[in-house]
């Protein structure tokens, strides 16, 4: 049996957790999941995942901050990070400047809302980069 990746969904969005966990787990992935960036950066840790899709509007600590973190973590670096957000819709929402997510060193980033297939494309083809 084909050990199945592990992807750790770090958002704060209820609604989008479980429609990622359908579309994930409808694949060979395995799910974990948190709900705002400090616990997304313990439960990286603790389980390792194979990839770590990453909001970025959320309380306690934001995505941009989480993936800065994950990225100079050395323990946790090569794991690939895909941002995901409605930021162009929500920009007035929040205080977090645009121009974060463009010096961030994270594999992809993905416009809510995202379609099945995208979202599955768009995962594949880190992990690919990362074999």
């Amino acid at each position: 049996m084909e050990k199945k990746l592990r992807i750790l969904i770090v958002d704060d969005d209820i609604d989008f957790v479980e429609y990622a966990k359908t579309v994930l787990e409808s694949k060979p992935y395995e799910t974990i999941v948190a709900r705002e960036g400090a616990e997304g950066l313990k439960k990286a840790l603790e389980e390792k995942p194979d990839l770590i899709l990453l909001d970025v509007i959320m309380p306690v600590k934001d995505g941009f901050t989480a993936a800065e973190q994950l990225k100079k973590d050395p323990r946790l670096k090569s794991i690939p990070v895909v941002m995901l957000t409605s930021f162009s819709s929500r920009r007035q929402d929040t205080a977090i400047p645009v121009s974060r997510g463009y010096m961030l060193e994270t594999e992809d980033y993905i416009e809510k809302p995202v379609s099945p297939k995208e979202l599955l494309a768009r995962i594949e083809a880190c992990l690919a980069k990362k074999k």
